[in-house]
């Protein structure tokens, strides 16, 4: 795996390796089979075309979007999903580690960035002032639209999108919200900023907000890579299926503690249970640390869980 670097008067490839987890964990399905030379993205060969024209200002933009994992041909198969976001550099070394990382290098999703800057006319500005006065400026709805619609134009006809905005008014993001979006075939992702996004955004478009929680950030990228995250690991073939079956939310309760190695730490011991060797009885005391370790810490997902009282 390679990440291609670019200089600012040259294009060239460097090779560094990435952080990867241990390759025997249970949770990783190993990749079958081998790809090919990986090709030139879009960003790519922009990159190259903006140095051969000189144009020095558009090459520093584009190199600091540039860290991207080359990944295989796009195949109809994947899982889409394209940011449309200021500042595409937050995505880049997220995408290219870990869990996401190996999705996207197997070809199971992909993941482009949409650089707001790219979109604007001659005197253009990605933001303005709101109307009405007030602290801040808005993402003016202009230069979102042109990105949406160039999306839609080159998308399937038929293919179950959805266009999703992290906002603070949004929908709370949770499991539910992740196993949804992973029953798509693309995700559009609208990263606001400073005051957010032209509210006529959601009169044009179908448009679903999410919340990440009750807090405010000075951008979508963060809640849009938490996003990303949670539906990624839910795509077939990204992670084990005993692994999700068996995790927080699954069963509609939290997970129960896990211990590893040394059996004893600073006169702390691992539950003589998980050292017993029975199955039954280690598989009863995780059903049992995960209902206390709920009803102590969220109990709401109980209530949620148990059927509606009858009325006297």
């Amino acid at each position: 795996m390679t990440l291609r670097v670019q200089g600012r008067f040259e294009v060239g490839p460097r090779s560094f390796p990435l952080i990867q987890p241990h390759a025997s964990h249970a949770a990783f399905i190993e990749k079958k089979g081998t790809f090919g030379p990986a090709r030139r993205s879009p960003l790519e060969q922009q990159v190259e075309l903006a140095l051969r024209a000189g144009e020095i200002a558009a090459v520093e933009r584009l190199e600091r979007a540039s860290k991207f994992i080359s990944v295989p041909e796009h195949s109809c198969l994947m899982f889409e999903i394209d940011v449309v976001t200021l500042f595409p550099e937050v995505f880049a070394p997220f995408v290219g580690l870990s869990i996401v990382g190996r999705a996207v290098e197997a070809g199971i999703a992909t993941v482009r960035y949409h650089h707001l800057l790219d979109h604007l006319k001659e005197g253009e500005r990605a933001d303005d002032a709101p109307f009405g006065g007030g602290p801040g400026m808005v993402l003016r709805i202009e230069p979102i639209a042109r990105v949406l619609d160039s999306i839609v134009a080159q998308a399937a006809p038929d293919e179950r999108r959805l266009i999703a905005v992290p906002s603070p008014s949004g929908e709370r993001f949770d499991q539910r919200a992740a196993e949804r979006l992973a029953r798509l075939d693309r995700l559009i992702l609208v990263c606001g900023h400073y005051e957010g996004i032209d509210e006529r955004l959601a009169a044009i478009y179908p448009v679903q907000e999410y919340s990440l929680g009750d807090f405010v950030l000075t951008g979508g990228e963060i809640p849009a890579l938490a996003f990303m995250d949670a539906t990624i690991r839910l795509l077939e073939g990204t992670i084990a299926s005993g692994s999700l079956a068996q995790e927080s939310f699954s069963a509609g309760m939290l997970d129960y503690p896990s211990f590893t190695r040394p059996a004893t730490f600073r006169g702390v011991e691992v539950p003589a249970v998980l050292l017993s060797g029975d199955h039954a009885k280690i598989a009863q005391w995780r059903r049992e640390q995960s209902r206390l370790r709920t009803a102590g810490r969220r109990r709401d997902l109980l209530d949620d869980a148990l059927p509606p009282r009858e009325s006297p």
